[in-house]
């Protein structure tokens, strides 16, 4: 038979007893803050760095990849049928290529221009209206919702948040 084993977690949490402490701990955790950002920025510099000097290489295999990929198009395309036969992809030893035909799609530029001509033209059953509940108008009026199933108002939720002063010297430095 199992036995249950329970674990109990001891915090860790050393509280401030004054004043004094709070605010030594908030100075503290600006600091930490601070060199979590000097740390980010470091790392971000690097990566850059990093970045910017294979970027030469990178750039002139992605080249070197496109043009030989244009080839094997070109190729492939002139000898669709020898290597596909009816399919619509061939095993090259290699590798595979292939051919897919992408699912139709309908891209809308200046959507509120459309769906006027659509109206114009009768076509409404081209246009989809969205019915949604209206929380703005629950926030004003919460009396007339409460008691009504699926809806819940929260109100009086409070955070505590610590913000360490800060001067922010831009580029005097």
């Amino acid at each position: 038979m199992a036995t249950k084993t329970r674990l109990k977690a001891v915090s860790n949490v050393q509280a401030p007893q004054s004043k004094t402490d709070v605010m030594r701990d908030i100075k503290s955790i600006g600091d930490l803050q601070r060199e979590i950002k000097r740390i980010d920025t470091e790392v971000n510099d690097q990566i850059a760095t990093l970045t910017k000097s294979v970027a030469p290489r990178l750039e002139s295999l992605r080249d070197r990849m496109e043009m030989l990929q244009l080839g094997v198009q070109t190729w492939c395309e002139a000898h669709r049928v020898e290597i596909c036969g009816k399919g619509k992809s061939a095993n090259l030893i290699t590798g595979e290529v292939s051919w897919r035909k992408r699912p139709p799609s309908v891209s809308i530029t200046k959507a509120e221009d459309v769906i006027a001509r659509l109206r114009g033209l009768g076509l409404v059953r081209f246009i989809r209206e969205k019915e949604e509940v209206n929380k703005d108008a629950i926030l004003d009026e919460p009396t007339q919702v409460a008691g009504i199933k699926g809806i819940k108002v929260v109100t009086d939720v409070e955070d505590f948040i610590i913000t360490p002063f800060e001067v922010d010297v831009g580029d005097a430095a």
